[in-house]
């Protein structure tokens, strides 16, 4: 898979404006990752200068990790002007399933343009696939990697785009492919926002690959990053700071040493 370590050349060489449209929690978290990578971040939401700055962006991430009515007015109208201007979307439903506001907001936003990339945990996935209440926060409702493939497969042929379920093990699929991802660590359960930070990711990366390669980039790569921060800092604090470390140090020799990606048959 020499793609995945050309790809991160790519956007240290293109360094791609990824506009955010995230929650409160992360937002200081996915602009230091996307700036750690090599990419250029833009936190900008409000509905007057959308237009003006998805014309420059490469990319959009819309997060919708807190919502009120504002922000949902506003993700929706940013994801038809990307979609007008041909821009990249990735979508993070983050918590859908807890509540009827955030699976229909998220099903919304599928609806209102062309989502390029649709990344979520196995809770939030198989919610927008029907499933309702199975999710308690923002944390996966269990996981089984049978099931996860088969919400990778399906989710995306139900929405037309590509998803990732993410969980121990990340399944990504365009509906006709499928990648499977073996790379990280258990420690990115114990700290908030690392979900959000590889969906920012995935926008640095689908500016630059189309959306199945881009999004399995970005998960082999944030993968091998938490599995150097951990030998470095076994502990939470610290292993956040290591994060953005690692992803300011990963290179093309590290990914080809350690990523873990094959497809499979879907």
């Amino acid at each position: 898979m020499k793609w995945i370590a050309e790809n991160l050349r790519k956007v240290r060489e293109k360094r791609p404006l990824v506009q955010n449209i995230t929650n409160f929690v992360v937002m200081n978290t996915t602009a230091n990752a996307l700036l750690a990578i090599g990419a250029s971040p833009v936190m900008a939401h409000a509905k007057e200068e959308l237009e003006d700055m998805l014309r420059i962006a490469n990319a959009l991430v819309v997060n919708i990790g807190t919502l009120d009515e504002w922000w949902i007015s506003s993700m929706e109208k940013a994801v038809k002007i990307a979609s007008e201007l041909k821009k990249p979307i990735v979508l993070d439903p983050v918590g859908a399933g807890a509540t009827k506001l955030r699976t229909q907001t998220a099903l919304k936003l599928l609806e209102a343009g062309e989502i390029a990339i649709l990344r979520g945990n196995f809770g939030e996935i198989k919610a927008l696939l029907g499933e309702h209440g199975k999710t308690r926060g923002v944390d996966s409702a269990g996981y089984d990697k049978e099931e996860a493939l088969n919400l990778a497969l399906t989710a995306a042929k139900e929405f037309n785009t590509t998803v990732a379920v993410t969980g121990p093990i990340d399944y990504i699929s365009n509906g006709k492919k499928v990648f499977v991802v073996e790379n990280g660590h258990p420690m990115l359960g114990k700290v908030t926002g690392t979900g959000c930070i590889v969906t920012a990711l995935m926008g640095a990366f689908v500016a630059i690959d189309e959306p199945l390669r881009a999004s399995t980039s970005a998960l082999a790569v944030f993968g091998i990053v938490a599995e150097k921060a951990y030998e470095e800092a076994p502990y939470p604090g610290s292993f956040h700071v290591k994060l953005y470390d690692w992803l300011y140090r990963v290179d093309e020799a590290l990914i080809e040493e350690k990523v873990k990606v094959r497809e499979i048959e879907p």
